[in-house]
């Protein structure tokens, strides 16, 4: 019953949307009754709420997510970073961490103008589509990168890298320079450059700022971007040994 409830919670991935009953049968291969009595139980226990005729999910997960050692770290020491970075901008900032072959973005703080971003907090997007994931699967070492390349690579807009060897030269160029570019690859019309966050050999996060693509001016950002990034990363150097790395 448990990985019944566990796949009836994941149901709800990407977007977190609400469901009636009939689409978290279909979604789960669950049967009606099965999934009515496990919907009732989670939303005793708070994991789920109702919404009408609709269930979605419930503000005990937030709190227990929030509570999640290593990224409740990890966010503590960013923020006044993040704020910094926000500050010189103006503009929407992110803070991601990698989960196998996908960005989970940990912190996001809005831009004075809003954009139409498939980001959130406690989200995931490939890694190969956003400046966060990109500088996150350049600095996660060679046998990630050849992996994620093997792969049918996915495609969020049109303008997402698809070709493995354009994706490769782009994330040679990454590691060279320490700054991942994102054009129109994850939304239409927003452009982002992102810098990665290290406390040892490899990545264990990334930051970015993503700008509408009419005042995407990197020359100007990437200062304030690289800045945050290394501030953060000797804040995490000096504040404890290194963070655990996923798979």
């Amino acid at each position: 019953m448990l990985d019944k409830a566990a796949a009836l919670l994941d149901c709800f991935r990407p977007d977190g949307g609400r469901f009636r009953l009939t689409e978290i049968t279909a979604r789960t291969g669950l049967t009606k009754t099965t999934a009515f009595r496990l919907c009732a139980d989670l939303v005793r226990l708070g994991l789920l709420e109702r919404d009408g005729e609709a269930y979605r999910l419930g503000g005990k997960l937030f709190e227990l997510g929030s509570l999640v050692p290593r990224r409740l770290d990890l966010r503590e020491a960013a923020l006044p970073f993040l704020q910094d970075l926000f500050e010189a901008t103006h503009e929407t900032v992110h803070l991601g961490v990698r989960e196998g072959h996908e960005v989970v973005y940990v912190e996001r703080i809005h831009g004075h103008q809003t954009l139409s971003l498939p980001s959130r907090i406690g989200g995931r997007l490939p890694l190969t589509c956003t400046g966060v994931g990109k500088a996150l699967l350049a600095f996660s070492g060679p046998g990630l990168v050849d992996e994620v390349l093997a792969e049918p690579l996915p495609r969020l807009t049109s303008h997402s890298v698809t070709d493995p060897v354009r994706l490769r030269t782009a994330i040679e160029q990454i590691q060279v320079s320490g700054l991942a570019y994102e054009e129109q690859e994850a939304a239409v019309g927003v452009n982002c450059i992102a810098s990665p966050v290290f406390d040892g050999p490899t990545a264990v996060a990334a930051l970015s700022v993503a700008v509408p693509r009419g005042r995407f001016h990197p020359a100007q950002l990437a200062p304030a971007v690289r800045t945050a990034a290394l501030g953060l990363s000797r804040v995490l150097r000096a504040g404890r040994g290194p963070m655990d790395t996923p798979s």
